[in-house]
C-alpha cells in the first residue's frame, strides 16, 4: 500500500521487513480505486444499478528504478436477496496478486466479502442508501531467496549465498495467514443533480503474523489498515458532471491521501442513465507527498475503460525521473431490467 521504499540489491530490505520486528508490511494501492471498491471498503460491495458487476485492474510502478512493482487484481459482486422495501444483501470476490522487487516478493490475496443496505426508498427528495460490509479471505506470501544477495554474503570478491544471517536465523520461503476486514458507507442522492457517498473501513482486524520465518516465536503482525472515503456526483449540465472523492488511508506509520475531480461527459445512449450511456471522462488527482495523477477513458453499453499514469514527486524523483505507476482497467455491469420498470437507482454510485 501507500508508498514503498526503492532498495538495493544487495541489502533487499524488503526480505529483511518481513522478518523484523521494527519493520512493515503494507498492503496495496490503486490510483483507480473507484475501479477496486471492494479493496477499498466491503461495504461496497453491490453499490452499483444493475445485476452483476465484474472488474480487473493491471498496475506498473517504479520500473524506471528496479524491477517494476506489479500489481493485478479481478473481482465480481452482485446483489443477492432484495427485498420488497428494497433493502438487499450483496456478496463478491475479490482476487489480487502484488509482485514486488528483486525477489518476487509476491502477495497473493482472495477475498470474500457480504453487505446488507438498507434502502430509504425514492421521493422527491432522493434516495438513501446505508450499508454494513463484512469481508474475509486468505493471502500467501512468498519470496524467491535464490534470487536475494546479502552484504555480508560477500566473500573475498564473491558472494557466496545461504551464508547470510537471515537465513541462519530462520528466514523462510513462504507465510500464509486469514484476514478480517469491516466497513460501512452511507450514499445518498438529494436530488437528480447531486448526489455523495461517506464510507469507513478497518482492514486486517485480526491482526496475523506477517513474517516469512521458519521459527514459530515470530510475533510480526500485519498492521491495521483504516480507511475513509468520500466521493460525489454533481451535475453541471445535461450531459456533464464533475465528480470529486478523497480517499485517505493509514495503516502504522504510513499514510496517504488522494483527492481530486473527474469530469464525466456523455456523449450518446442515455443521457443521465447511470452505467449505460455512452461518456468519456478525464481526472486530475494528487496523492500527498507522492505522486500527481492523471485518470481517462470511455464507457459504453455498460462498459468503463480507464487508464492513468502517476507522475513521481516524492524524493525519489531524482531516480525515477519522474515516473511512478501505470494503470489500466476495464469494467463491466450488467444492466437490470427491473430498473426500466421500478426506476429504482442506487444513489450515488461513485465508488
Amino acid at each position: 500500500m501507500i508508498r514503498r521504499k526503492i532498495n538495493t540489491r544487495i541489502s533487499l530490505a524488503v526480505a529483511i521487513a518481513l522478518t523484523g520486528p521494527v519493520a512493515l508490511a503494507q498492503d496495496i494501492h490503486f490510483t483507480q480505486f473507484d475501479m477496486a471498491p471492494l479493496v477499498v471498503n466491503p461495504a461496497f460491495t453491490g453499490m452499483f444499478d444493475g445485476r452483476v458487476r465484474a472488474a480487473a485492474i493491471y498496475r506498473n510502478q517504479w520500473g524506471s528504478v528496479t524491477i517494476p512493482y506489479v500489481t493485478t487484481g479481478a473481482s465480481v459482486d452482485l446483489p443477492l436477496l432484495i427485498e420488497r422495501n428494497g433493502d438487499y444483501l450483496a456478496a463478491g470476490l475479490q482476487v489480487y496478486q502484488d509482485k514486488a522487487g528483486d525477489g518476487n516478493l509476491t502477495n497473493t490475496t482472495v477475498l470474500g466479502s457480504v453487505a446488507y443496505h438498507k434502502y430509504f426508498g425514492q421521493s422527491e427528495h432522493g434516495a438513501s442508501d446505508l450499508a454494513v460490509g463484512l469481508q474475509g479471505g486468505y493471502t500467501q506470501k512468498s519470496i524467491d531467496l535464490s534470487r536475494l544477495y546479502f552484504g555480508d554474503e560477500y566473500t573475498n570478491g564473491t558472494f557466496v549465498q545461504g551464508q547470510s544471517q537471515e537465513y541462519r536465523l530462520g528466514l523462510g520461503n513462504s507465510v500464509s495467514y486469514y484476514l478480517v476486514n469491516a466497513g460501512i458507507s452511507f450514499s445518498q442522492s438529494t436530488s437528480e443533480k447531486f448526489g455523495y457517498v461517506l464510507g469507513i473501513g478497518a482492514n486486517n482486524i485480526n491482526q496475523p503474523t506477517d513474517a516469512i520465518e521458519k521459527k514459530q516465536s515470530s510475533n510480526n503482525t500485519l498492521d491495521m489498515r483504516y480507511t475513509a472515503e468520500a466521493g460525489a456526483q454533481i451535475a453541471a449540465g445535461e450531459r456533464l458532471s464533475l465528480r470529486p472523492a478523497v480517499l485517505y488511508q493509514n495503516q502504522a506509520s504510513a499514510s496517504e491521501i488522494i483527492v481530486g475531480n473527474e469530469f464525466h461527459y456523455e456523449v450518446g445512449g442515455n443521457p443521465g442513465y447511470e452505467n449505460f450511456s455512452s461518456a468519456i471522462f478525464l481526472g486530475g488527482w494528487y496523492r500527498t507527498g507522492d505522486a500527481a495523477m492523471i485518470t481517462g477513458g470511455v464507457e459504453f453499453k455498460g462498459f468503463r475503460i480507464g487508464v492513468s499514469y502517476d507522475y513521481n514527486i516524492s524524493s525519489l524523483n531524482t531516480a525515477s525521473n519522474g515516473q511512478g505507476g501505470f494503470e489500466i482497467a476495464i469494467r463491466y455491469i450488467a444492466p437490470n431490467p427491473l430498473r426500466f420498470a421500478n426506476k429504482r437507482t442506487i444513489p450515488c454510485g461513485r465508488f
